[in-house]
């Protein structure tokens, strides 16, 4: 079964100069993007995307950088999508992230770890409704 997940390229990455480099991983894993765009995120939307943290002490610094710059959001494609994207992006402290990972290869910090992926396909629903219409998804 074809399944898809949500992925941000965050303002860190996108500051870097590692767009074209993080698309082609993610090209390379075998995803298909379905939906994807460049935009910068409002502190409100950045609150309102990740108010699911909103109690934990990270939350403000969080939405701060996440609004610091522009992302590109973006929905991919392939079976088992959530669960195979987590693995190519690698865990959220760079430090700790497997050689070859997204993460490993282009973040600089726990913080600002050059990536979002959603951790449930429940999630990637509600994360690629946040940015794309249906209208938008192809």
């Amino acid at each position: 079964m074809t399944n898809r997940t949500f992925t941000m390229i965050k303002p860190d990455a996108v500051e870097d100069g590692h767009i074209g480099a993080i698309l082609n991983d993610i090209n390379a894993a075998g995803f298909r993007i379905v939906a994807m765009k460049y935009t910068k995120l409002s502190a409100e939307q950045a609150g309102k995307f990740y108010e699911v943290h909103q109690e934990r002490p990270f939350y403000g610094e969080l939405v701060s950088f996440m609004s610091s710059g522009p992302i590109v959001a973006a929905i991919l494609e392939k079976d088992h999508a959530v669960e195979d994207f987590r693995k190519l992006i690698g865990a959220t402290n760079p430090a700790n992230a497997e050689d070859g990972t997204i993460r490993k290869k282009f973040a600089r910090s726990i913080g600002e770890n050059a990536v979002h992926g959603s951790d449930s396909n429940e999630n990637a629903a509600i994360e690629g409704s946040f940015f794309f219409s249906a209208l938008e998804q192809f």
